[in-house]
């Protein structure tokens, strides 16, 4: 479900969530390398100040799962570096995913593989935890709480959480989302206003709500 292919992005994603009454679940992470876009089932991982809860995710993923790492946003400290990445990307993951901080960005880039985070730390883990019982089962992002039922997509807006069994009708109705604005997008280079091609006069004239006005003509700016 890699984002690159399905020539999506995860606004369009979003969109499809939210035309199809499906919750809108994001966090504000950033791709190491701008431009970096990855997809796939999560593979949650709980970190406790040592690697090996994340090599023993690795030990039960598919190929083209994406790593999903909680360390509970904190900055004080990275908790992913080269090796995790590297290990990832030879078991054939698409992507990790940090709730939290990662280090050796030089090495990272290098690797290739599409990891998002809230940022960088020189400083790895400063302290051993108790591992929760549920450290592989589920991970908290931001304020919410995702499993391998759940797909993840990422790209430079962030990362988008979905129900893996609505995930291939959301791509289907982001599809659509992708094609009418682009073709939007077309006319007004062409010299064709965006306010024209969505009759705004008429909407102002209308006393309906712009949302209902868009439904009417078929735009897709908002829903």
């Amino acid at each position: 479900m890699d984002l690159a292919e399905l020539d999506l992005t995860t606004a369009h994603l979003a969109d499809a969530c939210i035309r199809s009454g499906v919750p809108v679940r994001t966090a504000v992470v950033s791709p190491v390398v701008a431009g970096w876009k990855a997809g796939g089932r999560v593979l949650p991982a709980r970190h406790a100040g040592s690697v090996d809860v994340f090599l023993e995710a690795l030990e039960r993923s598919q190929p083209g799962d994406v790593l999903v790492v909680d360390n509970e946003g904190r900055r004080d400290e990275a908790c992913v570096g080269d090796l995790v990445v590297l290990e990832a990307q030879a078991a054939g993951l698409a992507g990790v995913v940090v709730w939290g901080l990662h280090r050796d960005t030089q090495d990272i880039r290098a690797i290739g593989l599409p990891v998002f985070s809230l940022g960088a730390n020189p400083t790895g883990p400063l302290s051993l935890r108790d591992r929760a019982p549920e450290a592989l089962s589920t991970a908290e992002v931001d304020q919410w709480t995702v499993t391998s039922d759940d797909v993840v997509f990422g790209d430079d807006d962030g990362v988008l959480f979905v129900p893996a069994a609505e995930a291939g009708a959301l791509i289907e109705k982001a599809r659509g989302i992708r094609d009418v604005e682009r073709a939007q997008a077309d006319r007004v280079r062409q010299g064709e206003s965006l306010r024209s091609q969505l009759r705004f006069g008429e909407y102002l004239a209308s006393g309906v709500t712009f949302r209902e006005h868009l439904r009417r003509i078929g735009g897709a700016v908002e829903e």
